[in-house]
């Protein structure tokens, strides 16, 4: 299977594609534009030899047609094949052979220019084939001595070998080819240096990841540019929370395993003292119950997912109205009312677990603690351009409250607010592990409009 083009390559064999067409496109353009203005220059030259001719013409008493002894040019005088042609057809022309007055260099030759023209504007075309090479003919018929009684009608032709514009175009085409050429050449290579440094903090990226990868740097550390600022701090916050999610579960397994150190060393120790049967019965029950709270505890813990950096937002309305209607099950006795104040924009970036064990924990909390009333209220944290937007989440109950004294003990784990009410105390940890590793802040005081405790989380917008 063939390896993937690089950006760089894909980026280069854009950029020779369209240079390459732009540089042909070019090219034509310059030539056509370059032969137009050629052929223009020749037939401005051709009538001005034709002028020229003209003027040098004289007439006898008779109206016979004198032209000028020397062309305009040399070369109409050269018998040789000079590449200049020039030709008078008229009844009265003195010198001329079959009503056709031609100069030295058309003497001998087989030209097509014994056709009369009628007066009119000039006639210009070319290449046109000959027995004496492709030619541009300039030709015009005029009335000679015009109203006088001698009057004659006369057509002007004057020709020029093509070969003097092919050759130009030659010398042309060649120079264009080369500078062309040779532009294109330096704008590739100005094309290839631009590229590399424009994708320069990409491979910059792409080994600092290696590195990461491979052990040699914790994370990246470089200053990227703007455009790459978002990617590498996501990439950094993924890798953070994958090295906390590791962390967390070989801490949790060891923690899990040095918790059941003791009830199993315990149940050890009245097996070997030979305790009787009821007595015996009783300490294993306890045990396997306090083995029973650190398995649930640990496995809570461990199934917090931490802070997932690609997450799609949740709605909070949902998963709170599932949570509640349980809650009113198992709390009918005391028939808590819940209300919900959720703005509809605010949006939970994380795991949907996380969600479910965080608003299940608080709001078990509330419930547990409540006399007839719970609010849950979330507000959108509004985030600059770029950043994803946070949640202002609060939870409060008209129960008794906590002392501002004890919220420190009662976040510890295992601790319990009334040892007369059931539960393992570890709600709170979990609450304080999956706000951890969301880098949230927590804060517990007495609920202002209810008077028992109010629970008020922020997460930051990032």
């Amino acid at each position: 299977m063939a390896h993937p083009l690089s950006l760089q390559a894909r980026s280069l064999a854009a950029a020779f594609i369209v240079l390459a067409a732009f540089l042909a496109l070019a090219f034509l353009a310059l030539d056509r534009a370059f032969y137009d203005a050629a052929e223009n220059a020749l037939r401005e030259r051709l009538q001005g030899y034709m002028y020229a001719y003209l003027a040098g013409s004289d007439t006898t008493r008779t109206g016979i047609l004198i032209p000028p002894e020397v062309g305009p040019d040399p070369r109409f005088d050269q018998p040789a094949a000079s590449g200049l042609y020039a030709a008078v057809v008229g009844a009265k022309i003195l010198g001329a052979k079959d009503n056709v007055w031609w100069s030295p260099s058309a003497q001998g030759r087989d030209l097509p220019f014994s056709a009369g023209l009628e007066h009119g504007p000039v006639h210009f075309g070319g290449p046109i084939r000959t027995p004496a090479g492709s030619l541009f003919v300039l030709s015009q018929g005029i009335d000679w001595n015009s109203g006088a009684k001698n009057e004659q009608h006369l057509t002007f032709y004057v020709a020029e070998d093509s070969r003097g514009l092919s050759d130009q175009l030659d010398v042309y085409r060649h120079t264009l080819l080369s500078w062309l050429g040779a532009l294109g050449i330096v704008l590739l290579l100005l094309l290839f240096a631009v590229l590399r440094w424009s994708l320069a903090p990409l491979r910059k990226v792409a080994i600092d990841l290696a590195q990461v990868e491979h052990g040699m740097r914790d994370r990246l550390e470089h200053t990227y540019p703007l455009e790459l600022a978002g990617l590498t701090t996501s990439l950094n916050n993924f890798i953070d929370a994958e090295r906390d999610r590791v962390k967390r579960y070989r801490n949790t397994l060891s923690d899990l395993a040095h918790s059941l150190k003791t009830p199993l060393a315990v149940m050890r120790s009245q097996l070997e003292t030979g305790r009787d049967g009821e007595a015996l019965r009783w300490t294993v029950l306890e045990q396997v119950g306090r083995m029973d709270e650190i398995v649930a505890y640990q496995l809570s813990r461990a199934a917090t997912s931490g802070h997932p950096t690609f997450a799609a937002p949740l709605a909070l309305e949902p998963y709170a109205e599932e949570i509640v209607r349980s809650l009113e099950k198992v709390y009918a006795a005391k028939s808590v009312l819940c209300e919900f104040e959720i703005d509809p924009a605010a949006r939970f970036h994380g795991d949907q677990g996380d969600l479910m064990e965080l608003l299940g924990n608080l709001l078990e909390n509330a419930f547990k603690w409540a006399r007839h009333r719970v609010v849950l209220t979330a507000h959108p944290v509004p985030a600059s351009a770029g950043k994803r937007a946070g949640i202002d989440l609060t939870i409060e109950d008209d129960g008794l409250g906590i002392a501002e004294e004890n919220v420190e003990h009662l976040l510890q784990r295992g601790v319990r607010g009334d040892e007369r009410v059931q539960g393992h105390g570890i709600g709170l940890a979990i609450v304080l592990d999956i706000l951890k590793a969301y880098r949230a802040e927590l804060n517990v005081d007495r609920s202002p409009a209810l008077g028992g405790a109010r629970f008020a989380i922020r997460f930051a917008a990032r």
